[in-house]
Formats: C-alpha cells, sequence, structure tokens
C-alpha cells in the first residue's frame, strides 16, 4: 500500500505521540487506510474497551460513537476531527422521550441501539447493535419474562428483530431511521439487479422491510465484510446496500470482485465530514479541546451499565 505525504505525517505523528486511530467503516477510504482498527460500531466498541492502551483515542466516526469511546475510557482523553459529525438517526430519540415511554409502559426492558445520544444509554436497560440486536432482544425477552422490549431508535432495526423472532416491539419512535439507509427503495433495488443479474445483493438491517425481503444477505457492516470474505455462494459481484465507505473498503481488500452501490445517494455526509487534513491538525493540536468528547461522569457511570451488558451479552 503507498501513501499519501499527509497520511505518512499522520502515521508519524500517531506513533510520536502515542495515539490510536479508530475508523468506522463509512469513513473515507483514506482515512480508513491510516487507522489503527477500522470496523462497526460493535467491533470499535469492543476495541475502545478492550484494545486501545493510549492516553488519547482519535475517533472517526459519528458523535455517538466517540461518545461510548468516552464512556468505556473515562481516564483517556477522546478526540473527533470533526465535532459537527453527528447521527440525524440518533437525534430521533431523546432521554426525556425514553423517560417518557417507560411512564407509559412499566416493568417493559428498554433496548437502544447504539446509534444513540450517551443521555439515552443511560436510561436504557441494555444496548445493542445491528449484528447482535436480535440475540440481545431475545436474552433480554427471557432475563426480563416478558414477551416485549421498549427498542429505539431505528424503527427499521426493531422491524427486522421483530420478523427474525416473531414478537412486536415497542418502538421509540415509530419513525427514527438512518437517512442513508431508508433511502433505498424496492424499486431501486430491481433496477440494479435487472444491470447485474449475477450479483448477490447484501444490505444492512436499517433498510426498509421491502428491501430486506429481497436481498441475499442481511448484516451488520463488519457482517457484510465477513460474508463477501468467506463468499459462501462463491460469486463474484455484490450489490452493496450500505454507505458508500464499506464498497470502498471492499473494492480494496478483494481487487478480484466486482461491487456495485445499490443507491448512489447512499452516503453519509456526517461521516465525511472527518478528512485526513482535519486528522492531522488534531495530532498537532491535542490541547485544543474543541475535538475533545467527554461524556460527563454522571452520565457515563449509568451509560456504561448497558453498554457492558451488551459487550456481555455479545
Amino acid at each position: 500500500m503507498t501513501f499519501s505525504q499527509i497520511q505518512e505525517e499522520i502515521l508519524s505523528l500517531k506513533n510520536e505521540k502515542n495515539i490510536t486511530i479508530l475508523a468506522h467503516y463509512y469513513q473515507r477510504i483514506e482515512i480508513q487506510e491510516i487507522a489503527d482498527y477500522i470496523g462497526d460500531s460493535l467491533g470499535l466498541a469492543r476495541t475502545a474497551k478492550e484494545r486501545s492502551n493510549t492516553p488519547h483515542i482519535l475517533f472517526a466516526g459519528v458523535d455517538f460513537m466517540a461518545e461510548t469511546a468516552s464512556i468505556l475510557n473515562q481516564e483517556k482523553k477522546v478526540l473527533i476531527p470533526n465535532p459537527e459529525s453527528c447521527c440525524p438517526m440518533a437525534a430521533f430519540l431523546t432521554a426525556e422521550m425514553v423517560r417518557e415511554y417507560k411512564q407509559k409502559h412499566p416493568g417493559i426492558p428498554v433496548v437502544t441501539y447504539v446509534n444513540s445520544t450517551a443521555a439515552v444509554k443511560a436510561e436504557s436497560d441494555v444496548c445493542c447493535t445491528s449484528s447482535n440486536s436480535t440475540r440481545i432482544v431475545e436474552k433480554v425477552m427471557k432475563e426480563y419474562n416478558t414477551d416485549t422490549v421498549l427498542f429505539g431508535p431505528d424503527a427499521n432495526l426493531a422491524d427486522h428483530v421483530e420478523q427474525q423472532l416473531g414478537v412486536k416491539l415497542i418502538k421509540m419512535p415509530e419513525n427514527g431511521h438512518c437517512i442513508v439507509h431508508s433511502v433505498l427503495t424496492k424499486k431501486d433495488v430491481e433496477q440494479i439487479k435487472s444491470e447485474h443479474p449475477n450479483a448477490e445483493l447484501i444490505v444492512h438491517p436499517e433498510c426498509i422491510r421491502e428491501v430486506r425481503e429481497v436481498a441475499d444477505f442481511i448484516g451488520s457492516t463488519s457482517q457484510m465484510y465477513a460474508h463477501v470474505k468467506k463468499n459462501p455462494n462463491n460469486v463474484n459481484e455484490f450489490i452493496v446496500g450500505t454507505e458508500k465507505g464499506l464498497l470502498e473498503r471492499l473494492a480494496l481488500d478483494f481487487p478480484e470482485k466486482k461491487f456495485y452501490l445499490a443507491q448512489k445517494k447512499m452516503i453519509c455526509y456526517n461521516m465525511k465530514k472527518h478528512t485526513i487534513e482535519l486528522i492531522k491538525y488534531v495530532l498537532e493540536h491535542l490541547d485544543d479541546n474543541n475535538f475533545e468528547v467527554k461524556v460527563p461522569h454522571e452520565i457515563a457511570e449509568r451509560a456504561i451499565l448497558p453498554i457492558s451488558k451488551m459487550l456481555e451479552l455479545s
């Protein structure tokens, strides 16, 4: 792999200042290339807790991901290159809304997707990711001896869990969704499948039901990556129904295969607010607190419980 000059400078600064760089699969490919670890929400949450042994963690992801790293590493300084990199899905659900749902449904356990704020996590019984949501909900139902849970903020992921388990969840709220995944329609899928009839359709569970029902494989970003790597059906073409960054990673790692983005609008501009130029600047100015993500101790103390429970049940 050949790095650009600025990538080489970042790698030098990272080693000199003893910093761990975490990057989500949806980051620009040049950022993925200089990261110590890349992955999805669950993988990066585990890494932040178990493998980030440096005093500084730079997180190239959206705000809730950096918050999770801060919750799990209160003694470390967590930095985000662009503080404006926020998750619109997380904005669908507030801590106050969760408390209201709990009042209306007393005794019902609260499962929140990690794509939520630290304050929302603090009101939860357990968190989940797209890769473990079905397993977490099933285990929580058994533990609490209940036939439902409060689940938010992504209604499409909740619908996926409902289909998998044959249960009915109480969605917080009914219309929570990812603006990137919900843009993909069945018509889009039919069009691209007609153009590439030999390609497998792999999609994220945040996609709408009509799309998931015609997919060949449904999974989180890391599960989609693993599926392509394992390639159980021996295919050489894949239609990728998630953010463009994963397609770029797949194309880099599996150059012998062909990948097509299911819908050209599947780009998370909030994830793309990070640049290697910004990362270099942050590494050069570690004392600039404008880039620090610090979850208040009183919230972190409560939020770490559902996160730790998720890691334990995963």
